[in-house]
């Protein structure tokens, strides 16, 4: 049965940093596994709260980290925390709204090809420990990628390449389209569409996997962060399903789940709500990215992708992290096995120094041990704890042993990439760390 999150979105949302407190607990549908709640329901300090939130947001505003933001912020499956900042750009023009559309970057990675590579595993239908080759063929025929292990690539502990720039190979010198990959119209071999006016060759994507096939392999085996085979994994997912990868997904997670907004090409499917700009692209779409993935590989895969290309709302976010936190159980369905979810969220290679679960990022190696400054995430997370981050300026983490999700949602990428500001203020951490110092604080009064 599908259980939608029936919520009027639209009859409350925090412009700049004006608090408003939420006199009636919006309500769920029964039986829906996220509640809304407060935190004053879990004997939180909200002036406490609400007072150092708004002072790293509204410093962070200030300092062009980015032009708005929203938190979420979930306990035991009850949405205690949920407010929007800011603004969609710098001009002040749209007011940040919580149903509002972001582009997730690197957070597709957790939330795209894992949770159907844990189902392909529950069924038998890969194994982590097998040479990837068995289910990618043409790795069988390059020495340096044959034996390599889903185990070894998942955790970044295979030695592949970081990042190839493919947008290269569609541009000439000059910047303009190469025709026989890109053109501003569409046709029968030029399907794919990557923005309003631009259409990649439909066997573009094989290009890619062919480049990617031939990319080198380092000799030393040793953490090394790498996005390619998450630009293969869609096709890998289609081939052992029998189904298109988004199609897969939909139908075996967002659908099901109760994700309203959730998935690929958002610009296609007449929402109502509003998709948040990303960057003012100087490099091949030469105007505002907005309702089409930022990241060009992504954008050369026709939007669907592995590493990128996923769009949604906080509350979306919410509902799949939540479903992770309970060991893949939502809604009383068990999406995967609980002893997958926990593979898959446990550090895989600590003696190599790689803090990395499979496909899942983790906290620092004795993170416990570190000041806000040095830590990742915050240095309070458990061991167990596990999430992503996006290039757009997105953030999810989960921590079951607390039972807490936390999500923030920007576009630190508006107007430029350039704005580094989100990292250097260590904004995400920073407010995470401000729930857990704020639970703490009420045990403290509790004694």
């Amino acid at each position: 049965m599908r259980n939608y999150l029936f919520i009027l979105f639209g009859l409350f949302y925090v412009v700049g940093s004006a608090q408003v407190e939420r006199t009636t607990p919006l309500l769920l549908p029964v039986g829906s596994s996220l509640q809304e709640s407060s935190l004053k329901a879990y004997a939180l300090d909200s002036a406490f709260v609400y007072r150092n939130i708004d002072s790293i947001i509204t410093n962070g505003i200030k300092n062009n980290a980015f032009p708005g933001a929203q938190v979420l912020v979930a306990k035991e499956g009850n949405i205690i925390f949920h407010h929007a900042y800011g603004f969609h750009t710098y001009d002040s023009i749209q007011p940040v709204a919580l149903n509002d559309i972001y582009d997730l970057a690197s957070v597709t990675k957790i939330l795209g090809p894992l949770p159907a590579i844990m189902k392909l595993v529950d069924e038998g239908k890969l194994d982590l420990d097998e040479p990837f080759s068995t289910y990618w063929k043409p790795w069988k025929r390059h020495k340096d990628k044959r034996n390599i292990t889903l185990r070894e690539i998942l955790a970044h502990q295979a030695g592949l390449a970081p990042y190839i720039v493919f947008l290269s190979k569609t541009l000439k010198n000059n910047g303009r389209f190469k025709n026989r990959f890109l053109r501003t119209k569409a046709n029968r071999n030029f399907s794919n569409r990557a923005f309003d006016d631009i259409y990649v060759k439909n066997r573009f994507n094989r290009k890619m996997y062919r480049i990617i096939n031939r990319s080198e392999v380092a000799a030393d085996k040793k953490y090394k962060y790498s996005g390619l085979s998450f630009l293969i994994f869609p096709e890998l997912i289609a081939q052992l399903t029998g189904m298109p990868y988004e199609q897969y997904l939909e139908e075996q997670f967002y659908k099901p789940l109760g994700m309203k907004t959730f998935g690929f090409l958002p610009s296609t499917k007449n929402f109502s709500n509003n998709i948040v700009p990303t960057e003012i692209d100087t490099l091949y779409r030469h105007t505002l990215t907005q309702g089409w993935v930022h990241d060009e590989n992504a954008s050369l895969l026709g939007g669907i992708s592995g590493n990128a290309g996923l769009f949604g709302t906080a509350q979306d976010l919410a509902i799949i992290m939540q479903m992770y936190v309970q060991g893949g159980l939502f809604n009383g369905k068990q999406y995967l096995s609980k002893n997958t979810v926990q593979e898959f969220t446990s550090v895989q290679y600590p003696a190599n120094d790689n803090r990395r679960g499979l496909g899942f990022d983790k906290p620092y190696l004795k993170n416990d041990q570190f000041t806000l400054a040095n830590a990742y995430p915050a240095p309070e997370v458990s061991a167990t704890s596990f999430g992503h981050s996006g290039f757009t300026g997105t953030f999810v983490w989960a921590d079951p042993e607390h039972q807490l999700v936390y999500i923030f949602l920007s576009n630190r990428v508006f107007p430029t990439r350039e704005n580094r500001n989100i990292y250097d203020l260590n904004i995400r951490p920073a407010i995470q760390q401000i729930f857990y110092s704020a639970f703490d604080r009420s045990k403290q009064h509790d004694h």
